[in-house]
């Protein structure tokens, strides 16, 4: 079964409406630039109150790498997602400072930004639109595709099922499908998960 990571949480409401659906991953923004950005400290009494069996992603863009690997140690989060221009020069230089699982996520505009991916030596790909950008990349681009993926971009309660039928990604990774006014919201966050879990 695919599974689900809702990403971007920013309020304690967030943490306790992800406890009562279980998506298998949560994300914390860790980006300065992003209006979903959260302090490590923040991230860290969010992770006190997680159900144990939800998994905290950190999201990062083109961060340091000691940034990272402190907040690692912390043991706040369980899987780092790199969000910039990393390489796997970098990402190897991480590995060095950390064991927790790597995610690369590449912008998606051609099918060889999908074999680009693929050859990441990062242990998961992401693919997604843009940087949160909310917009659905063309999925045609995916057909021959031979590694698990997160699909990421523009994905909603509306659109989930169709798209995990089709294309039966490893996992989605939803932020602003499942909010409304910029805040997250039980009912879609609930709808997203039920969605994606039909059988």
């Amino acid at each position: 079964m695919t599974k689900i990571k809702m990403c971007g949480m920013c309020r304690i409401e967030d943490i306790e409406y992800a406890n009562k659906i279980l998506p298998e991953f949560v994300g914390y923004i860790f980006a300065e630039k992003s209006r979903r950005f959260i302090t490590p400290e923040k991230a860290e009494s969010f992770t006190e109150i997680l159900d144990k069996r939800i998994n905290p992603v950190g999201v990062f863009v083109n961060a340091d790498i000691e940034y990272i690997s402190d907040i690692a140690e912390r043991k706040i989060i369980n899987i780092i997602q790199l969000h910039g221009n990393e390489d796997d020069d970098y990402i190897n230089t991480l590995r060095k400072k950390t064991n927790l699982p790597i995610i690369k996520a590449f912008k998606v505009k051609s099918v060889d930004d999908v074999k680009n991916a693929e050859n990441s030596q990062a242990d998961m790909i992401l693919l997604d639109s843009g940087e949160g950008s909310g917009e659905l990349f063309n999925h045609d681009f995916l057909k021959n595709i031979n590694r698990p993926y997160f699909l990421a971009g523009g994905l909603n309660p509306e659109n989930i099922r169709r798209i995990i039928e089709k294309f039966s990604p490893y996992a989605v990774d939803v932020s602003s499908g499942i909010e409304t006014d910029k805040i997250k919201d039980f009912d879609k966050m609930k709808a997203f998960a039920d969605a994606g879990r039909e059988k």
